[in-house]
């Protein structure tokens, strides 16, 4: 077996470097996104010691792409990208031509051909689809106007650049470059003259789009319920990978689009999927293990020496990315009459250089129009913003707490450190999450008559709320200053209705040093969360998998029916329950008395009965029916 093996090499040594940088990074409070990338420069081939293949790192880099766009296309609707057209089409047409600018003015200063500067200009107005993917879904506003935005601005940012791709090379002779080869424009018409080349270009992305849109839209979603239908878990998972890798790889070649466009369209036509959700849960850990090549990749590409080399056009390079982008981001979300908090968010996502640069940059270098210390310039501004934007990040935050003003019709500042109005409750209920569980338990607890307010950051899902009458703090329930907004002090209970476990127990964490006494709550996936939870200090811990299996021995066992005959009257006709481990139901569909005064139906615990030796399981339930009205009389 040979002992040559640069590929398995390659993700070897990336992955574990990756690893304990990026856990040291977390231990030290800063985004793992850090240490992925300092792990790239170490195993790069500027740094001594073990050096991995860098080409073979951004290919593997371009698998994490693909399948982050084909997660993001999973969550979009077409409604959804045209919902934000108005602003995502002129808005980032208007940046990329500001950043365009100021790296040709910068160029000029340096001395470098007007081709050069075009080249240089563009590759720093894009930014990176996985940081800035990443960034949203760190806040959880992917999914919200603002995270819609921000997407819809990246797609545009994507058609902008392959149409560059194309037509540099065509431009690349009357720019002063080395003329290039045969185009497709030329084998085709006879002439390779900008019309042509753009005319072409922009046949190939239209016929791209409509066949996603006409024949993908029906055949996708159709292939993938027909593999779910046989049954087999890994060749449904196969069928996912098989779309995303396939449809993005396809249209590279066929319709000269880029690997993550053709991927977020194939997602995107699979979301009307009733199996979309699904299909993100299978791609989850290949998309994230192929993320962090990503960034080790870009480390990868950065000598390190180019901070000593070229100090001064460094400085002035990064603050085009981080400045410049940023403020032109911020005035022309506001200029579309967006609030302060969406202006902001926007910003912040632009503020680094992407993996088109990269493409672009080398493309520049071949023909001869880019020096090679443009190409070194941009290589380290991208990996110097994209190691700020965390904390450029938390500046904004800190910066946005002093300039929102909130206003009932002005967008809510997401950042931990928005001004929070506190409420006037007491020994309420705080609600984290206000998802699909999250709007269950509000209904019930609205029901009830129960009083509460919800904690949450998702635009959208405050909107929502307020228009209901229901009160909310808007900011991430992970920040101190949102559990003081809600009174946690004064509270009585709390309920972390967030599906991420291990997010939950760090706001456990924070609540319970806020109050000792309060009844937490809070829902689990796997027993590694239900550990985490238990440890930070949760009293009652829902596993919703058990919960399933206990309501089936329930109607099983005839258990729900003895509950009901225990407590006549309170439940009419089949009603959607909640079974809690202690036995206590509550009929959500049908109005409640206040949770204070309300009759408790006991449910008798489902393992006791199983667990009943020697009897059937009709005597088992007679047995425990008769033990449920004993604990009723006591």
């Amino acid at each position: 077996m040979p002992h040559e093996t640069p590929l398995v090499a390659t993700i070897v040594g990336a992955i574990v470097l990756a690893f304990i940088l990026g856990t040291l990074a977390q231990r030290l409070r800063v985004s793992p996104l850090v240490g992925y990338l300092l792990a790239g420069i170490l195993v790069g081939p500027f740094t001594p010691g073990f050096t991995a293949d860098p080409e073979l790192a951004m290919e593997l880099a371009e698998i994490g792409v693909i399948l982050l766009m084909f997660g993001v296309g999973l969550h979009f609707s077409l409604a959804d990208l045209l919902s934000v057209k108005a602003i995502a089409i002129p808005g980032a047409v208007a940046q990329i031509a500001v950043a365009t600018l100021l790296g040709m003015g910068l160029a000029h200063l340096l001395g470098w051909p007007l081709g050069g500067g075009l080249v240089f200009g563009l590759a720093l107005s894009v930014a990176s689809t996985v940081v800035l993917l990443r960034a949203l879904q760190e806040r959880r506003i992917l999914e919200s106007e603002q995270g819609r935005i921000a997407v819809g601005w990246l797609i545009v940012e994507d058609l902008a650049m392959v149409l560059t791709l194309v037509l540099l090379p065509a431009l690349s002779e009357a720019m002063g470059g080395k003329p290039a080869g045969a185009s497709q424009a030329e084998l085709l018409f006879g002439t390779s003259s900008i019309a042509a080349t753009l005319g072409l270009t922009l046949a190939k992305v239209a016929a791209f789009v409509v066949l996603m849109l006409v024949v993908g839209r029906r055949l996708i979603p159709w292939l993938l319920d027909r593999v779910a239908g046989l049954g087999s878990r890994e060749l449904f998972r196969l069928a996912v990978l098989a779309i995303a890798l396939g449809v993005a790889y396809g249209s590279a070649k066929l319709f000269d689009v880029s690997f993550a466009l053709g991927a977020f369209f194939a997602g995107m036509v699979l979301s009307e999927s009733p199996l979309s959700h699904r299909a993100a849960e299978e791609t989850l850990p290949l998309r994230d293990a192929f993320a962090v090549m990503f960034f080790v990749s870009v480390g990868m590409l950065v000598d390190p020496a180019i901070i000593l080399r070229s100090p001064i056009p460094l400085l002035c390079t990064l603050l085009i990315v981080l400045v410049g982008k940023s403020l032109a981001s911020f005035a022309l979300v506001r200029m579309f009459g967006y609030g302060k908090g969406t202006a902001l968010t926007i910003s912040a996502s632009l503020a680094q250089v992407g993996e088109f640069s990269f493409i672009l940059a080398a493309l520049g270098v071949e023909l001869g129009l880019l020096p090679q210390e443009g190409r070194d310039l941009i290589l380290a501004s991208a990996i110097i913003s994209i190691l700020l934007n965390p904390f450029f990040f938390l500046a904004l935050d800190k910066l946005r707490g002093k300039l929102v003003v909130q206003k009932p019709e002005d967008d809510v500042g997401m950042g931990p450190a928005a001004a929070l109005a506190a409420t006037a409750q007491s020994n309420h209920t705080v609600l984290v999450g206000f998802g699909r569980v999250g709007r269950l338990v509000a209904a019930g607890l609205e029901t009830a008559g129960t009083p509460f307010l919800v904690v949450e950051d998702r635009e959208d899902a405050i909107h929502e709320l307020k228009e209901a009458g229901i009160e909310v703090v808007p900011a991430n329930a992970a920040a101190a200053e949102a559990l003081v907004a809600a009174n946690v002090t004064g509270a009585r209970r709390l309920i972390l209705a967030i599906p991420d476990g291990f997010e939950a127990g760090r706001v456990l964490r924070r609540a319970r040093e806020l109050n000792p006494e309060l009844d937490i709550i809070a829902r689990a996936h796997s027993d590694a969360e239900v550990e985490n939870l238990r440890q930070g200090g949760a009293g009652f811990i829902i596993m919703g998998e058990r919960e399933v299996a206990r309501g089936m021995l329930g109607h099983v066992f005839g258990l729900n029916d003895a509950a009901r005959e225990a407590s006549p009257g309170k439940v009419e006709g089949e009603r959607t329950q909640i079974i809690t481990p202690e036995g206590v139901f509550f009929p959500v569909d049908e109005p409640l008395k206040p949770a204070d005064t309300a009759d408790e139906s006991i449910l008798p615990d489902v393992g006791e009965v199983l667990a009943g030796k020697g009897r059937s399981p009709e005597e088992a339930s007679e047995a425990e029916a008769e033990k449920t009205g004993k604990l009723m009389a006591g």
